[in-house]
């Protein structure tokens, strides 16, 4: 009698996916409102990343992307000169254009000419003239094979999903590193996003945030947040215990001892996770095309559904080309 109770016990499935579901389902019933308002936050991000590259401004904003542009590079480099040589070049760069297409170029900053050389600007600056060349030759190949459209929607996508995710995962990592009970709370639940099947991701977004950019855009977060908390993390605990006694030896407060001693320490490994979060984010491109998402991951899936073989490696090969882009301009030199 004992017995049969006991497999009984055991022979009695516990509710897990029903519970998910109505957890989910009370969500969307109660928290409509914010999501509503979230998924129009997200939407307008892309929207105008996608404006911001591609489809163009007046002279004014023309002008505040050149600026934009040239205190990245002067934040890279530490020097004044390249910098300014490096915004007058994009001027330059700008009245050639505008000599060759017509002068009203001059009012958009979304001609793929200008584009490619803005980021091939940023690429030589950033790294070295090698990377520039590469940028000029691969994103002239998107340009020429026709998918210019979807590379910077493709950008547009994963320039906001990277944002969210840093500006939620970076202050998680300083959190995690300064209070244990977080950090005990933190570890299982990275470790269940890094181990569940990306795809698994795309069931809630769908539910929570319907059908298109939003709902790839959150999945591609959720998916590409670990790294930037994990080597946040990592990065100041792995601080100098003589760097932290002098800090406080001189009377440093919390937010000094941040600023000033514990985050410039832990930039190599803060920018280690900006670059691998970047990194997991594109690679969610095709997977995120399945609900909706644009991008090379359209086309990549239409390459699938049609077995087109051309435009599965064109679309393939314009994922490889910002990948390495995105990687060298942003990660460590070597």
């Amino acid at each position: 009698m004992l017995f049969m109770q006991i497999v009984s016990i055991f022979s009695w499935k516990i509710p897990l996916g029903e519970g998910i579901e109505k957890i989910i389902d009370f969500i969307i019933e109660n928290f409509s409102g914010p999501i509503e308002l979230f998924t129009g936050l997200i939407d307008f991000l892309i929207e105008n990343f996608e404006i911001f590259i591609m489809d163009g401004f007046p002279i004014s904003h023309l002008i505040v992307n050149i600026i934009l542009i040239t205190i990245f590079i002067y934040s890279r480099k530490k020097d004044k000169k390249v910098a300014l040589y490096t915004g007058a070049g994009m001027l330059v760069a700008v009245f050639i254009a505008s000599f060759f297409y017509g002068f009203e170029l001059i009012y958009s900053m979304g001609h793929p000419f200008l584009v490619i050389s803005a980021f091939a600007l940023i690429a030589w600056t950033a790294k070295s003239y090698r990377l520039a060349i590469f940028v000029v030759l691969g994103l002239a190949l998107m340009w020429n094979i026709e998918l210019w459209e979807e590379v910077i929607e493709t950008l547009a996508l994963i320039i906001t999903a990277v944002l969210v995710a840093l500006v939620i995962g970076i202050p998680v990592g300083i959190i995690k590193a300064h209070n244990k009970y977080v950090h005990y709370i933190v570890r299982p639940i990275l470790d269940f996003m890094q181990t569940i099947p990306p795809f698994v991701y795309l069931i809630p977004a769908l539910m929570l945030f319907g059908l298109g950019n939003v709902s790839g855009t959150i999945a591609t977060v959720i998916f590409a947040i670990a790294p930037p908390i994990r080597l946040t993390y990592l990065g100041i605990t792995q601080v100098d215990d003589e760097i932290i006694e002098a800090g406080k030896a001189f009377g440093s407060s919390w937010w000094q001892m941040l600023f000033k001693i514990e985050l410039p320490a832990a930039l190599p490994s803060i920018m280690m996770g900006i670059n691998q979060c970047i990194m997991l984010a594109l690679s969610m491109v095709v997977i995120a095309s399945m609900i909706g998402a644009g991008g090379l991951g359209e086309p990549v899936r239409l390459a699938l559904s049609r077995i087109d073989i051309g435009l599965g490696f064109e679309a393939g090969l314009g994922v490889v080309i910002i990948a390495i882009m995105l990687d060298r301009i942003f990660g460590r030199n070597e």
